[in-house]
């Protein structure tokens, strides 16, 4: 497994695979894995010659700073999982590598990014957006694997793949749950014993 910070050296080791007609595949985290994106990552190593899984938290998708501040952030146990799962490359890069300036552009996929979690969180699903169209463009994978827990989330890139005609295929998985029932998130670690019953 290689992990590689800049879009240069990720597109180097592609561009080597892709000349021997391989097919990549991405997964999209913000790190804090747990078993629920390791079962995103066995899927495209199973169903593609080479694994990317970017691990990037996003700064555009938080519409509450404090909340990207407290996001938990585990590297090295995130890198040992991956190694376990078969990816081939980890990208984990800067933020000043995927915004070297700021990113103006907007999306709008109404009223699928209007509702439910997009009417709380203004801004964010336009964020999400933004870094998974880039990614899509540094890694141009045949592939993308997005879990089905983030459901509003994956109706909205297969939206933008759609209108922008991205010429990948978008696959949702299943949600993993913890043995009480509640989906596996890396934001679970943060609930107390009564909040975590309400969820």
């Amino acid at each position: 497994m290689e992990i590689v910070h800049t879009i240069k050296d990720l597109q180097a080791g592609l561009s080597a695979l892709r000349a021997q007609g391989k097919k990549v595949g991405l997964v999209p985290t913000m790190g804090a894995l747990h078993a629920g994106h390791a079962s995103l990552v066995k899927r495209c190593v199973a169903e593609n010659d080479a694994a990317v899984v970017s691990v990037f938290v996003n700064p555009t998708q938080f519409n509450d700073k404090n909340d990207l501040v407290k996001y938990p952030r585990t590297p090295e146990a995130d890198c040992r999982l991956l190694e376990e799962c078969g990816a081939a490359f980890v990208f984990a890069p800067s933020v000043e590598e995927m915004y070297p300036e700021p990113d103006t552009r907007r999306f709008s996929y109404a009223p699928l990014d209007t509702v439910m979690e997009g009417a709380f969180r203004p801004g964010h699903f336009n964020g999400v957006c933004q870094i998974v169209s880039k990614l899509f463009d540094v890694v141009q994978p045949d592939r993308a694997y997005f879990g089905e827990k983030d459901f509003q989330q994956l109706a909205i890139i297969r939206e933008m793949v759609r209108q922008m005609k991205y010429p990948l295929e978008i696959v949702g998985c299943p949600i993993v749950r913890e043995e009480d029932g509640l989906a596996l998130s890396s934001r679970n670690a943060r609930l107390s014993a009564e909040e975590r019953k309400n969820a």
